[in-house]
């Protein structure tokens, strides 16, 4: 009988199976220079070293000095290598889930293209893989598996809902046409929602639909997977990412629609655009969208007509991580407010420059690391103080959830909207 592995041995083995080409040459690239540490909002907030991109990827070079090297395998203490064992793992856990929200900011500000977030996602994948993922973090992924979204809404209460947000929106428009359709086949479009619009933020379903509606849309939703969120990408564990994104491309392809368009969720856009083919092992029969680029689209075309004037007061705009440095849509927010609100600011700095605000990388699902989550937010609270803007707008639930807690703990005394909502407010009806 073979003898059961150590937890050490176990971590060892999916060090050495995870180790990419990718990882390896930040892990041998990287010179130590600290430029890294002044784009980190943890470190920012705190000034502690620990909290430097470099110093977490250090925790991580040891073991692959120790492991790969050549030198650290045989005089370790030269080198700095160290064994893989389970102090070295619980240090993992609060550096690469606790302290860092894999923003990526550090990679555009590294002079020598290092990309930190690999080897943060290294150390995740291994966490992962042994069963050392922070137990939020792990029952989300969880319970998108078994019930096919991570809030575990039930069919009937998603579509009770949305008939529920149908009569809403045909009775604000006094217009029985309104539709919100359900599983319709060969429409031009599918969309999809974060469960929190299901749960706790109806609203956002019916700014959607109006969208949708005033600009004349074939589209449709799914019952039978309609869940934009992928926290696997979080978690860093390609098999449940690939049964999410599989999910989502089954169930356009049922309904035979032309186009997936994901909702207002940065690595929901990011999870299905850029990384789901590589996961499901093939190319989408289909292209993905995001909301936000879909907006644009239909201002630029004529499809919406909008009167920004009813949007009177200064707005600001948050660029989420995987929308804008790990997904490229970073000129349509822009575009899109500047055609529905009257006085939209920046933030200083913004685009792919911009902090992050704190609740990306599955932050918000790990409470145990809340507290540390809004000290490290302070560099977001103060970019927004200083645009003197009453509006911060994003176009992210994770962060739109974060930013209403900074905007409570921080006392900022701003309101937190999604981009759709301005627009819907703007729309002019014929």
């Amino acid at each position: 009988m073979e003898e059961e592995k150590t937890l050490e041995q176990r971590a060892m083995e999916a060090f050495r199976k995870r180790l990419t080409r990718q990882a390896v040459t930040s892990l041998q690239v990287c010179v130590h220079c600290g430029q890294c540490s002044e784009a980190c909002h943890y470190y920012l907030s705190s000034h502690d070293p620990t909290m430097t991109p470099v110093y977490k990827m250090d925790r991580v070079r040891k073991v692959y000095k120790r492991t790969i090297d050549w030198l650290g395998r045989v005089a370790p203490g030269w080198v700095g290598a160290q064994d893989l064992d389970a102090e070295l793992l619980s240090e993992w856990v609060q550096l690469a889930y606790g302290s860092c929200t894999v923003c990526r900011r550090c990679m555009i500000n590294c002079p020598m293209g290092v990309d930190p977030a690999q080897v943060i996602g290294l150390a995740r994948g291994v966490l992962t893989e042994i069963g050392m993922t922070p137990k939020g973090l792990a029952a989300t992924v969880n319970v998108h598996l078994e019930s096919g979204n991570n809030m575990g809404v039930s069919e009937e209460d998603y579509v009770e809902t949305l008939e529920w947000m149908e009569e809403e929106l045909q009775a604000e428009l006094d217009d029985p046409r309104a539709k919100i359709p359900i599983n319709k086949k060969n429409a031009r479009l599918m969309y999809t929602f974060n469960p929190r619009e299901v749960k706790y933020f109806p609203y956002l379903i019916q700014a959607a639909a109006k969208i949708f509606n005033a600009a004349g849309e074939d589209w449709t939703l799914s019952t039978e997977s309609w869940d934009a969120t992928n926290y696997a990408l979080f978690s860093f564990d390609p098999g449940a990412a690939k049964i999410i994104a599989g999910n989502l491309e089954r169930a356009v392809n049922h309904l035979g629609a032309e186009t997936l368009v994901m909702a207002e969720c940065g690595h929901g856009f990011r999870s299905q655009r850029w990384e789901g083919e590589n996961w499901v092992g093939h190319h989408y029969p289909f292209p993905v969208l995001s909301f936000v680029e879909v907006q644009a689209q239909y201002i630029r075309e004529g499809r919406l007509q909008l009167d920004p004037t009813v949007n009177d007061k200064r707005v600001t705009y948050h660029d989420p991580c995987n929308q804008v440095r790990s997904g490229g849509v970073i000129e349509e927010p822009r575009y899109i407010l500047k055609h529905s609100v009257m006085d939209f600011v920046e933030m200083e700095p913004h685009g792919v420059d911009n902090f992050c605000c704190g609740g990306g990388g599955g932050m918000l699902s790990m409470t145990e690391f809340a507290k540390a989550r809004i000290a490290a937010a302070k560099i977001k609270a103060d970019q927004i103080a200083a645009t003197e803007a009453a509006i911060v707008a994003t176009s992210c639930h994770n962060c739109l959830d974060q930013l209403m807690e900074i905007n409570k703990h921080y006392k900022l005394g701003v309101k937190v909207q999604n981009l759709s909502e301005l627009v819907a407010n703007a729309i002019v009806w014929e």
